[in-house]
């Protein structure tokens, strides 16, 4: 081979060893395989969590006769977007929008699910399950609109990369995790705590610089523990110990994870008790567990195998001394084989493989960065044509949890009437309501129409149409949305009115515990959405409009 040849080999070869080093399977050691097989069994019990809750929920919230039909939303978005629906709008449902495809995406996610669980054919297992669950969130609307739903879409994602191949690749040891798809999923826990403590400092919420951010934090979110109870009560020392380690963590122990490997361990022992009490005193849906199992990836084999029976114990690491770019290789080989086929197509599958997981996770990789740069620096001149593009598959987010803390609780009550005197309240499944009604611990489950209401309570109910809506549904008995409720007190005959009053909540002292035994006391602020009524045509009307109420945050 003459010099010029030589050098001309190296040229070709050295990119393609830099996207191997970085995109293909890390045969150098086997140093997170027991941290990918946690991580992904952890995965899988999320997604399932995700997809039992939706069972439950999902006709009446986008069902044909739910609150925000899919049904009206996408002919909708098809008539806005044209034939690039397909691309802003990704989901199943422009298959079909019935109650057959919605249980259906369900039933088939919660398998999907559990095949994954059991270790088998992960990455078309854990495909079918992002598949279904970014065709819900694409329909869903206001119904999925919070971060965790993101959170969980873009680990989902991340992990079709992450997973080993093959049906039943017990360890994986054969096609262990590359370093871009491990490092992203550590990349996403990362930003998940430091996007939210930037976003603390940078809100200006006089809160957090006061340290009274905690303070009401247990009482006021969306839905409270009993845990959360006792923990409201402890002194305001304690609340203000808490701001200052919640700021501590998410901006200082969270950068450990770029140290080396005994200080990873140190903040993933810091971390992971953090997140079990954050578990106990909210119910933040699965967006802690996925958190926490993400943490796991902080740990390596050489921590995890102490934990593992012998003969269960995967391939011992071998790690190289120092990690370093290899040496530059000859062009990719084609075995001779009897037919003359298998070669060529196996070489040719490895490159295309190749050559998508490098062009997903880079694509993934410059707008999670570039998100996170606009942080604090909102005018950097970046490209934003490839983060507007990716935004609808949810697979690349910014985060950024709790940056101005609610100063109350508000409650949404939906009521019915016969008279127009006498009201009865729907009760809700999940959130405070009955005043002697501990409050409980459903996450990971997530009720979304209870979730929503939350938020809706912060604002105005020309800002949020579910509560109207849910109001008109009420009045003609709606099997779908009524199953949103725990129970129908008109379940003989529609009411003729139906309002949505507005209260505000506060936990009881401990002495008032004592005496009443209840957990909640309240104070009703008025009307908060128009009173109606169903006229003898069929119609629905306004009886009355809510005047402005208190002011409240």
């Amino acid at each position: 081979m003459t010099r010029e040849s030589s050098a001309s080999a190296f040229t070709v070869s050295q990119p393609r060893a830099w996207l191997q080093w970085l995109f293909a399977p890390n045969l150098s050691g086997h140093g997170h395989l027991i941290a990918r097989w946690l991580f992904l069994r952890a995965l899988a019990l999320i997604y399932f969590s995700a997809f039992y809750s939706l069972a439950f929920q999902i006709k009446g919230l986008i069902g044909p006769e739910g609150i925000l039909p899919a049904a009206q939303y996408l002919p909708a978005v098809a008539r806005a977007l044209g034939p690039a629906k397909l691309w802003f709008a990704p989901t199943l449902l422009w298959l079909s929008s019935g109650s057959g495809m919605l249980m259906a995406l369900c039933w088939i996610g919660m398998l999907a699910a559990v095949i994954a669980l059991l270790n088998l054919w992960p990455r078309l297992s854990f495909f079918v399950c992002f598949l279904c669950f970014l065709s819900f969130v694409t329909a869903a609307s206001d119904f999925s609109s919070y971060q965790s739903d993101g959170m969980l879409l873009e680990a989902g994602f991340l992990a079709l990369f992450f997973a080993p191949r093959g049906l039943r690749p017990g360890w994986g040891e054969n096609t262990p995790p590359s370093r871009a798809s491990l490092f992203l999923l550590k990349w996403e826990w990362f930003r998940i705590y430091f996007e939210s403590g930037l976003v603390k400092l940078l809100s200006g919420d006089e809160q957090w610089r006061n340290f009274t951010a905690m303070d009401q934090y247990y009482q006021n979110g969306p839905l409270p523990t009993w845990v959360g109870w006792y923990i409201e009560h402890l002194p305001h020392g304690f609340h203000a110990t808490t701001v200052a380690l919640t700021l501590g963590m998410e901006l200082g122990i969270v950068l450990l994870l770029f140290c080396p490997r005994r200080l990873r361990l140190v903040c993933f022992c810091i971390v992971t008790p953090w997140e079990m009490g954050v578990i106990l005193t909210a119910n933040y849906t699965f967006l802690n567990y996925l958190v926490l199992s993400l943490g796991i990836l902080l740990l390596d084999d050489g921590w995890l195998r102490r934990w593992v029976p012998q003969r269960l114990k995967p391939p011992a690491a071998v790690v190289p001394p120092e990690e370093t770019l290899p040496e530059p290789e000859a062009p990719l080989s084609i075995t001779a084989t009897a037919s003359g086929l298998v070669g060529p197509v196996v070489n040719h599958t490895a490159a295309l493989r190749l050559a998508v997981s490098a062009v997903a996770l880079t694509w993934i990789a410059y707008v999670t960065t570039a998100k996170f740069a606009l942080i604090p620096f909102h005018d950097l001149p970046l490209p934003l044509e490839p983060i507007r593009a990716l935004e609808p598959f949810r697979i690349a987010n910014q985060y950024g949890l709790f940056a101005v803390m609610t100063r109350g609780r508000y409650e949404i009550e939906f009521q019915g009437s016969n008279d127009g005197q006498t009201w009865t309240a729907y009760p809700f499944r999940y959130k405070p309501q009955a005043l002697s009604a501990r409050p409980g611990i459903y996450a990971p489950y997530q009720p979304r129409f209870d979730w929503n209401l939350w938020f809706s309570s912060l604002g105005d109910w020309r800002q949020n149409q579910i509560v109207p809506l849910t109001e008109e549904h009420l009045l003609q008995n709606d099997a779908a949305v009524l199953g949103l409720f725990r129970s129908n007190p008109f379940a003989t005959a529609p009411p003729k009115y139906v309002r949505a009053v507005l209260w505000q909540y506060w936990f009881t002292s401990a002495a008032e515990k004592r005496q009443t035994g209840n957990w909640w006391r309240r104070e009703l602020l008025g009307l908060y959405a128009p009173e109606l009524t169903t006229t003898p045509g069929g119609e629905v009307t306004v009886v009355a409009m809510p005047t402005e109420l208190p002011p409240h945050e």
